[in-house]
């Protein structure tokens, strides 16, 4: 029996019902981070029950009295520094008391509830993230909706837009120690535009040099939407709409703000600026002083447009 005990890591207590003083063997004692004695009065090993378990400990062992059956009761205590989840079972009713005395059994069942809390936190997080999809995606429906003239138009440029999310979101990986999710600038964006890099015979025809930064989940969502807008806008009508065209992404920060900057050339000449209050444009704006706190200037060199995007340091990582 007591190898058996051992093998299961089972702490044993007796409880006498009459004097509440609990009776433990060294394991359970281990377990609470308590020096061996005979006896433990009832209140002294409540005072180590986290005070959040406390009174809801308490009923429900003077509960056991009047209810038939095994019952299983889980807890926090403090064993020092540590915080550890204790599982007390045993039967209820006084089914198998001698002489005033119940018993029972310790089960340390922290890594148990440790799982059970990653698992909580991991579907709270999908059901988070999938409600922002799909806020997004309805945001942009109704968006292409309004800036498209067929029902063929719409679809192609909702998929392009939902593309580039999708692709946004691949990157976006669990950092180690808990630190929260993250892509880097230079991967999001290099994926981003990889579908226009092989337009026309020319190769290589986009290049990006940032520096190493990591992008947090909003914020690869807004760049990822930014960035499609200003590639297909020049897919009509800028560099990347001859097969001659470049665009060059460059980066430059200080003690606040990330500096990004989008330069065309080598393509159509340019005569003045364009329309800029199309439905891109207005989302464009919107997404980056909301979410970045940041603004997007337009340069119209005759070269070809150069775009400088502002965002605050401190959001990259959101």
């Amino acid at each position: 029996m007591r190898l058996a005990i051992n093998a299961a890591s089972v702490a044993l207590w007796s409880w006498q019902v009459d004097t509440d003083q609990f009776t433990m063997d060294e394991r359970a004692f281990g377990l609470w981070g308590l020096p061996w004695s005979r006896e433990v009065a009832f209140e002294d090993l409540s005072a180590h029950i986290h005070p959040a378990d406390r009174d809801r400990v308490r009923a429900a062992f003077t509960a056991t009295r009047s209810v038939a059956g095994p019952y299983e009761i889980d807890f926090r205590i403090m064993a020092g520094d540590d915080v550890r989840w204790i599982s007390a079972r045993g039967q209820g009713a006084d089914e198998g008391i001698v002489d005033g005395v119940m018993f029972g059994i310790f089960l340390d069942v922290t890594q148990r509830k440790q799982a059970e809390e990653a698992h909580e936190l991991l579907a709270g997080e999908m059901s988070h993230r999938v409600k922002n999809l799909l806020a997004i995606a309805g945001g942009l429906t109704r968006i292409t909706a309004n800036s498209t003239t067929t029902a063929a138009e719409m679809a192609q440029a909702l998929t392009e837009r939902l593309t580039a999310l999708g692709r946004a979101h691949d990157l976006v990986r669990p950092l180690p120690g808990n630190e929260g999710k993250a892509a880097l600038l230079g991967d999001l964006i290099s994926v981003l535009l990889a579908p226009y890099d092989d337009v026309g015979a020319f190769a290589s025809r986009v290049r990006v040099a940032v520096p190493r930064m990591g992008v947090g989940e909003r914020t690869a969502t807004t760049l990822a939407l930014v960035i499609h807008e200003m590639a297909t806008n020049s897919v009509k009508h800028g560099a990347l709409s001859s097969d001659l065209g470049m665009l060059d992404i460059s980066s430059t920060t200080d003690d606040r703000d990330v500096f990004l900057v989008w330069a065309e050339t080598g393509g159509p000449a340019i005569s003045g600026p364009p329309d800029m209050h199309g439905f891109g444009s207005k989302l464009i704006s919107r997404s980056v002083a909301h979410d970045l706190e940041g603004e997007l200037s337009y340069d119209w060199q005759e070269s070809g447009l150069v775009a400088t995007l502002r965002m605050r340091k401190d959001r990259l990582g959101a």
